[in-house]
């Protein structure tokens, strides 16, 4: 037993090793390492193919939809089609959905619990409600937080926090967004969160967002804010 233990591969090892690969191939991935999703979502899906071999066994994609992709998203086609082949592997069925999420986040952080925080990043992606995107709604988000504007990176922070979606951002909405971001980080969270810590974070940042003093946070508060005094929006 225990030389079966012995032979078995250290998971994360490869993991760590895969990840610098990774890292050689899209180098401004790893300074979004800590909670920003497009690392996240991206890493997991190339994780697991050596960007090395991408010439020699790539998943065909239609050449038509990943030259319009290519037009109007800021991935070149290589990267695009890296991207797919990934996306294949981990949802055969073309589509993603938010159990997909749910279980992307817990392989990344296995001591907590990812279910509120996928259900809330899920939600942004899923702009129709339909209760699944494609490859093409998938990649059109992850472009604008990997290589799009500060203000492009704003927005869809804004709207995840506006969970509601009415557009204003309300002191709940806020501690719902950091106690999911809490919970999944469970106890590598350094240092340990008591709830009423969250409260407190909550209460200090929602004060310097919500310039009026009205209760609610507006877009425009939120990008001039964050812009201004580098309010940490999305983690």
């Amino acid at each position: 037993m225990d030389a079966l233990a012995r032979d078995e591969p250290d998971k994360k090892k490869i993991r760590e090793l895969k990840l610098k690969k990774v890292y050689r191939w899209y180098p401004w991935l790893e300074k979004y390492r800590f909670f920003m999703l497009d690392w996240i979502l991206l890493c997991i899906f190339v994780i697991d193919h050596d960007p090395d071999d991408i010439e020699l066994n790539v998943v065909r994609y239609k050449p038509d939809g990943i030259d319009a992709l290519a037009r109007t998203t800021k991935f070149s086609k290589k990267e695009l089609q890296l991207m797919y082949r990934g996306f294949k592997a981990e949802c055969p069925n073309g589509i993603v959905n938010e159990d997909t999420f749910k279980g992307i986040y817990s392989q990344f952080f296995p001591q907590g619990d990812a279910t509120a925080y996928a259900h809330y990043v899920f939600n942004t992606f899923d702009t129709e409600n339909q209760g699944s995107i494609s490859f093409e709604e998938f990649v059109t988000i992850l472009s604008e937080l990997s290589r799009g504007s500060v203000t492009e990176k704003l927005r869809w922070a804004f709207n995840l926090y506006d969970i509601n979606g009415d557009g204003y951002i309300t002191k709940e909405e806020m501690l719902d967004i950091v106690t999911a971001i809490y919970s999944l980080v469970g106890r590598n969270a350094i240092p340990a969160v008591e709830e009423n810590t969250t409260q407190e974070h909550v209460d200090r940042i929602f004060e310097k967002l919500d310039i009026n003093g009205d209760g609610m946070v507006t877009l425009e508060e939120f990008m001039q804010t964050c812009t201004r005094v580098g309010v940490l929006c999305v983690s």
